[in-house]
């Protein structure tokens, strides 16, 4: 099954995992998946590595084991921007050999020590190479408060356009902590003419130095609730992860109400804060589409 046949009649309620550093027990993955699984994920993506190492063999073995071993639909993803089209080819034919028909194209991460070396210098490169020869369903990463290297949202949603128009299928967003820009995004990109499904990416608080990072790399914006539940909990490891859970779940609460059409929890391989969290809005996941909603 493919990920973009998910969004016709439900709000879809999707997770992300990484896959184990190189030097690490493989078996913490399966027990994190075992505990995963059971909430019903709508499908599971595995990001390329850890911490961006080049780690993709693990990442389609375990792609693959989340269709045969916990028969759940999975997503890998698949970073271009070194990959020559016969390296990329050579992924996707293992791709479809396990079974996998999603992929998240993304261009990668850029080193600035090394100059890239592939075919490939931006992510619609790769959908439009994926769907020239492959029947396999492709999933574009897009930003809410633009990309960093973007000079504007207006300029952003002009490249995610074009990426659309190459082939994507439904698309996934980085992490936002304010829904404002959300909302404001999905109204640019309508307008834009883009009308694939669109999952809001939800990354909870784990620990004020993760978050800090992540919104560091990515030029997201903390809000200042945001900001006074981390000044106030950093200190407290439980209570500052409690209060994550529970602005995670006041944010999808809000989204599923305004008619998102997916939710997509990066986990951080974290399975009790994933379960605390669908346990919190599974109910509101439930309820029926009505027809502007899934439009």
């Amino acid at each position: 099954m493919k990920t973009a046949e998910l969004f016709k009649n439900k709000t879809v309620f999707s997770l992300e995992i990484f896959p184990p550093k190189p030097d690490s027990d493989e078996s913490v993955i399966y027990n994190t998946l075992d505990e995963l699984t059971d909430i019903h994920p709508d499908f599971i993506s595995v990001t390329y590595g850890a911490g961006g190492g080049k780690n993709g063999c693990k990442t389609i073995q375990i792609a693959s084991d989340i269709i045969t071993k916990y028969n759940t639909l999975s997503v890998a993803h698949m970073p271009c921007i070194n990959l020559t089209k016969n390296q990329a080819a050579d992924i996707l034919d293992d791709l479809t050999a396990h079974g996998i028909k999603n992929v998240l194209a993304l261009r990668g991460d850029i080193s600035k020590d090394t100059i890239p070396s592939g075919d490939f210098k931006h992510a619609s490169d790769l959908v439009t190479f994926i769907k020239e020869h492959y029947d396999i369903n492709v999933i574009g990463a897009c930003y809410p408060e633009a990309h960093p290297e973007s000079n504007n949202l207006n300029e952003d949603i002009k490249h995610l356009k074009y990426k659309v128009d190459c082939g994507v299928d439904h698309l996934i967003t980085q992490l936002f902590l304010d829904n404002r820009y959300f909302y404001d995004f999905k109204d640019k990109t309508l307008s834009c003419g883009i009308n694939v499904p669109i999952e809001a990416g939800i990354m909870p608080v784990t620990n004020k130095k993760q978050i800090e990072r992540m919104v560091k790399m990515c030029g997201v914006m903390l809000p200042s609730k945001f900001v006074k539940i981390l000044n106030r909990y950093e200190n407290n490891p439980v209570a500052l992860r409690d209060a994550g859970i529970a602005y995670a779940v006041d944010q999808i609460t809000d989204l599923i109400a305004e008619g998102v059409s997916g939710i997509h929890l990066y986990t951080m391989n974290n399975p009790y804060i994933a379960r605390k969290i669908y346990d919190a809005v599974q109910n509101l996941l439930s309820q029926p589409l009505t027809y502007a909603e899934n439009s």
